[in-house]
């Protein structure tokens, strides 16, 4: 079984001896994987009211309404499509550069290794993921969980063999996960010390230092569950 401190461990060397493009590739990661939906809903209720201030006929209204839904529907459905064929691969692309930075000091280069490798296996391993753990949290939030920590390890997978199938790396990670969820939960609370100091620091710290961190840890985390060295690696 792996040590937790071990593979902190791990990850703060290899944070250490690459600080800057680590920094800037968990910065990157951030950006793009941080939940932005709130202001849509905020924007709906703006227009509602401003109409409502209007004094616009009902008929008006129900028309002007349906063109802002329209609009709205169709920038929900292009974020869909950039966040299936771009992002998604991007995910991959940093966690690629992570588990290189754990053998040597990764380029940022990395992250557009999978867009020029087996790019549509990484675009329906990480829908598929994405769908499963969605499922799981419209139905209950504890399976969600569970799927999620399940299907953890699908975009290590990817990154270390963009080769393999998205279904295949999903029954990949399971099998990898099995008795390893409990203790992998534990391993993420036992960041939230760094999260609180972070959150003191208006996001400082988490940017420099928490976030990059525990990116780095992460990677260890996925080679100390894979039971393998970094002899079997195929970077």
């Amino acid at each position: 079984m792996w040590n937790r401190t071990d593979v902190k461990a791990k990850g703060k060397e290899s944070f250490k001896r690459n600080y800057w493009n680590s920094v800037l590739v968990a910065f990157i990661y951030g950006i793009f994987f941080t939940a932005t939906a709130s202001g849509i809903s905020s924007k709906s209720s703006d227009i509602t009211t401003t109409l409502n201030e209007q004094g616009l006929d009902e008929n008006t209204m129900i028309a002007i309404l349906l063109v802002v839904i329209g609009i709205v529907g169709s920038i929900l459905v292009i974020a869909t499509i950039v966040d299936i064929f771009l992002l998604n691969p991007l995910e991959v692309g940093c966690e690629r550069f992570f588990l290189v930075n754990l053998e040597q000091n990764a380029a940022v280069g990395e992250l557009g290794h999978v867009y020029k490798n087996n790019y549509l296996n990484v675009v329906l391993g990480i829908f598929l993921r994405n769908l499963l753990t969605g499922l799981g949290f419209v139905l209950f939030i504890i399976p969600g969980v569970i799927l999620g920590y399940s299907y953890r390890l699908v975009p290590y997978i990817l990154a270390e063999d963009p080769t393999i199938s998205g279904n295949d790396a999903l029954k990949k990670s399971r099998a990898m996960m099995k008795g390893h969820k409990w203790n992998a939960f534990v391993y993420d609370l036992s960041f939230i010390g760094w999260y609180l100091l972070a959150a003191c620091t208006c996001g400082i710290l988490n940017l420099f230092y928490v976030a990059p961190y525990k990116k780095n840890a992460d990677a260890a985390l996925y080679r100390a569950i894979q039971g393998t060295s970094a002899n079997t690696s195929t970077f």
